[in-house]
């Protein structure tokens, strides 16, 4: 393992995040980059899942022309919303605004950034009629850090809050590192 890659995890082994998220190590992506470490997340409150998503961090020391640059990170948020919001035309903006005030106020800089914001809406039907209508919205993004990747994890879980209808909380808040793993963030790199 690259000696960058290496420190880089380390960072996010001990990256400060809102207490609210639940952190685990996952199986990390082979296919995309030659290092990749990659972490699962969730907010719950009581037995009632608010939010879900994951943060990958990709490593290709050669570089990739697209990342412009040698790491990438690529994150998925997604959670559950009342219908009447599902039908907002500016949903999609909000919720990339979400992932970008998250960047900014962690001071966490990047290039090459892009993604979507996905709002779902499904109705049962026939034999499944009885099913209560569900909402969804996801925010899909990757971007090239430039600044150290604790604080885009730190980023990726205030945008989890966010999609979880959290409030936002002042930036003089400083969180404890590892607070919110249910384990070791450690292992399988």
């Amino acid at each position: 393992m690259p000696s960058q890659f290496a420190a880089a995890v380390d960072q996010l082994r001990s990256a400060a995040v809102r207490p609210e998220v639940v952190i685990d190590v996952m199986p990390a992506p082979t296919r995309i980059a030659p290092h990749a470490y990659a972490l699962s997340g969730e907010i719950v409150a009581g037995d009632e899942d608010l939010a879900s998503g994951r943060f990958i961090l990709l490593h290709d020391p050669a570089g990739h022309d697209a990342w412009n640059g040698t790491f990438r990170c690529v994150t998925f948020a997604r959670a559950d919303i009342e219908g009447y919001m599902a039908e907002d035309p500016v949903l999609p903006a909000v919720g990339w605004s979400w992932l970008e005030d998250a960047l900014a106020s962690r001071g966490a800089e990047a290039t090459a950034f892009g993604g979507s914001v996905t709002v779902v809406h499904t109705e049962a039907f026939g034999s499944m009629v009885d099913d209560a209508p569900q909402s969804q919205v996801e925010v899909r993004a990757s971007w090239t850090p430039l600044t150290g990747v604790a604080d885009h994890l730190g980023a990726w879980g205030d945008l989890l809050a966010a999609v979880a209808g959290l409030p936002p909380v002042s930036p003089d808040v400083a969180y404890l590192p590892g607070r919110g793993h249910r384990g070791p963030v450690g292992g399988g790199a």
